[in-house]
């Protein structure tokens, strides 16, 4: 459906929860490059820390075959930390673990005989990886939720950065990317090569009143799961919830001419390359989703494009 309305990506996350439906985005995104033929296919994200990066490029290259060239792979660190324990991990490793496994699946994407001295991986000499992808860039961006030390540590690297802007006022983040581009063209990097994007949860009917009635619910669910996991979460409550779905927060629920006036809003306050629409983040009923993607696809984007078309 993402495909044939006329969508940029589509991008699907990794959890290890009963209240998270795919564990293996790879399955489900080479499943769909065999079914689509324009769309970009992400993780969002892959969690890095506890898979080998030799085993997430060549998964990743495979499907770039699949689909002639679409994939893309988004690191994450990890904001639900289930895949640890489960995958034998320490999460007193939480950094090194990802700093760590990014460079190596830098290294593995640059060279197709890798020579490795790991610490929390495997070391490998000269050892040869297949297959390769068919782009001769494969996209490699790094998720963040919005700490500095992130930010800077991504744009020293001169890797894409994404943002999960999921609460408080998007326009927060301004600060940090403009930290993001500064560091990246002080290190060398190009404004081709410094990509900002963000993540934010959403809903969209053809009402506009009835779009934020009917998202609250099962967004509270998914919300008040995660706060039973997380002390800095809290339960949502309707007040909450309002100021998120309202012009300064970060929900993007309401109707097709709503949504876009909202992410034109945030693409041009935070200088965005793309925007992800999460879309829901609750479960709601599958013909509804449906109906919600076809909106996205064929009202939203198409306002949101021309008003930069027009722009110039």
């Amino acid at each position: 459906m993402t495909d044939q309305v006329g969508l940029d990506i589509y991008a699907i996350g990794e959890h290890h929860r009963e209240d998270f439906a795919v564990s293996a985005p790879e399955i489900v995104l080479a499943a769909g490059a065999v079914n689509t033929k324009k769309i970009r296919l992400s993780s969002s994200v892959t969690i890095l820390s506890s898979i080998d990066p030799v085993r997430v490029y060549q998964q990743y290259a495979t499907i770039d075959a699949l689909s002639n060239g679409r994939a893309e792979i988004m690191a994450g660190r990890g904001s639900f930390v289930e895949s640890f324990p489960l995958f034998g991990y320490d999460l007193s490793d939480y950094d090194e673990l990802f700093n760590e496994k990014l460079d190596m699946l830098l290294e593995v994407k640059k060279h197709t005989n890798v020579t490795w001295q790991g610490k929390h991986t495997q070391s490998v000499d000269n050892c040869p990886v297949y297959p390769r992808a068919v782009q001769d860039d494969l996209p490699i961006w790094v998720a963040t939720g919005g700490y500095i030390e992130s930010t800077i540590q991504i744009a020293e690297k001169g890797l894409p950065i994404a943002y999960a802007t999921i609460g408080g006022n998007p326009k927060a983040f301004a600060k940090l990317v403009e930290v993001y581009k500064e560091i990246g063209a002080r290190n060398g990097y190009s404004d081709e090569q410094l990509k900002v994007a963000a993540h934010s949860w959403g809903w969209i009917e053809e009402n506009n009143f009835q779009a934020i009635e009917n998202y609250f619910y099962p967004t509270k669910q998914t919300v008040d799961n995660i706060a039973k996991d997380r002390p800095h979460w809290s339960e949502m409550t309707k007040k909450q919830y309002y100021a998120s779905v309202g012009p300064n927060g970060a929900m993007f629920v309401g109707d097709p001419a709503h949504v876009a006036q909202k992410i034109i809003r945030i693409i041009e306050d935070l200088q965005l390359n793309r925007f992800m629409l999460h879309l829901p983040i609750g479960s709601m009923p599958h013909e509804a989703v449906l109906k919600a993607i076809k909106l996205y696809g064929e009202e939203v984007a198409p306002i949101v494009r021309r008003h930069f078309e027009n722009k110039g």
